[in-house]
């Protein structure tokens, strides 16, 4: 590709590995096309990042900067995986601190877009100035977007004061659904978005970032969420991208060496028979739910591997006997767990998952069912959608409180996995692969906004904000 075909595009995510994930899968997937990419993070996270293929790190600069002081972050912290929930507010007095830097680089570097997070609602302040177009990216499902409604909505957050309209579907949704969110996720949500940090709610940041782009691009497809993407558009009247669903490829995860941890013990099990639970790598259950989905795990009688990240340093994080009841039928690892590769071994029957995104595409484009165990943020409205979809089964939990029973989680395990009600899931998220594991689908998505960022570049320094041609 010769100059004149090349983008320049800086990319700039919220601190979470959840969202610098999909946002280094895009760069690549734009790097692979040859265009440039400056990667904007800060130093240590960047130390944190998977290595970027030799091929593609001439096309992908990393832009490492100091995260600003904040009082209350404790030393050392530059993502949400250093801290707890409580500080959340001071990681983003720190990240709101980047504004200035973030401009004084990219008033001194060639860009012809900048795509940024939710969070850093202040990028189109720097974008306006500068006179670049610029890109908000959602690494969630088009659903959990639709549910937030118009930017009105999110600003002045009157709904989200209600915890009733959470838990009903939108009356902007004139389709058929079900996704709402239960009594105990809409108390949890609606906490969430009213925290202020820096003096702005997050239904501000939500609003802004929104409002205030040119294009709105996400990570999901036609093909799965297609009347939610049309909505989109209709309630932001301005493009909306899907660019696909984004899924790593099995031999880039942790340098594809064969001989992996607990393969030999995988290998040992009938097919299709194992389920593997994992929560992410951000997510935190109580120590009362971890004991009762031990429980559950003993009492479903399934063979079984758990990545259990959250608390295990605690002694008393599982139930008193639970590793030698289960030995021999089931295993708990307490640190690393290469993920793709034990949900691609024949052996596993389904995923039990606190439904975030990044784990349903690695699942469902392998074919696994879910077991869905929402926890935060937008995974409830996730839930809806793949229950929706008869992709998977939620473990049934108490409306007002979210507490639920070992029993429920074996009886919905066997369901899934091994019972002739199960069917159903087992099939939709096989014949699902069609979708998420199609990689000309996925290349066609990326080639579609790749060309619409290239023929809208030209003469985007001429317009402000509002005033960008479409």
């Amino acid at each position: 590709m010769d100059d004149d075909g090349v983008l320049r595009i800086a990319m700039m995510p919220w601190l979470a590995f959840g969202h610098i994930g999909p946002f280094l899968g895009l760069s690549k997937a734009l790097a692979e096309r040859g265009h440039h990419i400056s990667f904007i993070c800060t130093q240590r996270n960047i130390q944190r990042f998977p290595k970027i293929p030799p091929h593609l790190s001439p096309h992908i600069d990393l832009v490492g900067l100091p995260l600003p002081h904040a009082d209350g972050l404790p030393d050392g912290a530059e993502s949400t995986m250093d801290i707890s929930p409580n500080q959340m507010h001071f990681l983003k007095n720190a990240f709101d601190g980047l504004e200035e830097p973030v401009a004084a680089f990219l008033e001194s570097t060639a860009v012809d877009w900048i795509i940024y997070d939710l969070i850093n609602h202040w990028v189109p302040r720097i974008a306006a100035k500068l006179k670049l177009p610029c890109a908000h990216f959602s690494i969630s499902l088009s659903p959990a977007y639709g549910f937030l409604g118009p930017v009105s909505e999110m600003i002045e957050g009157r709904r989200f004061m209600d915890i009733e309209s959470l838990t009903n579907v939108p009356p902007w949704v004139q389709f058929p659904t079900t996704v709402s969110l239960r009594s105990h996720e809409a108390i949890l949500f609606q906490k969430l978005l009213q925290s202020v940090s820096s003096g702005v709610t997050d239904f501000q940041r939500y609003g802004t970032a929104i409002g205030e782009c040119h294009i709105i691009v996400i990570r999901d497809c036609m093909e799965f969420s297609s009347d939610w993407l049309h909505l989109l558009e209709d309630l932001h009247q301005k493009p909306v991208f899907p660019i696909g669903l984004l899924p790593p490829p099995i031999q880039e995860v942790d340098g594809g060496d064969e001989d992996w941890p607990d393969r030999e013990w995988l290998d040992k099990q009938t097919h299709g028979s194992t389920v593997y639970i994992a929560f992410g790598s951000e997510v935190r259950p109580s120590k009362e739910q971890v004991h009762q989905l031990a429980l559950g795990l003993e009492q479903a009688q399934l063979p079984f591997i758990w990545a259990l990240r959250s608390g295990a340093h605690d002694p008393d994080i599982l139930p008193l006997g639970f590793e030698d009841r289960i030995n021999g039928r089931g295993i708990v690892k307490k640190g690393w767990v290469p993920q793709l590769k034990v949900l691609a071994h024949p052996s596993i029957g389904g995923f039990l998952t606190h439904s975030g995104w990044s784990s349903i595409i690695e699942a469902l484009g392998l074919g696994r069912p879910l077991v869905i165990f929402p926890l935060m943020y937008d995974q409830g409205i996730n839930a809806r959608w793949i229950s929706e979809k008869r992709l998977g089964l939620e473990v049934p939990r108490d409306e007002m409180d979210g507490s639920f029973t070992g029993a429920d989680v074996a009886k919905t395990l066997r369901t899934v996995i091994v019972e002739a009600d199960g069917d159903i899931y087992r099939a939709n998220a096989m014949k699902m692969k069609e979708v998420f594991a199609n990689k000309q689908l996925s290349d066609q998505c990326i080639d579609s906004f790749a060309s619409y960022l290239k023929n809208n570049r030209g003469n985007n320094r001429l317009f402000s904000s509002s005033t960008l041609p479409y």
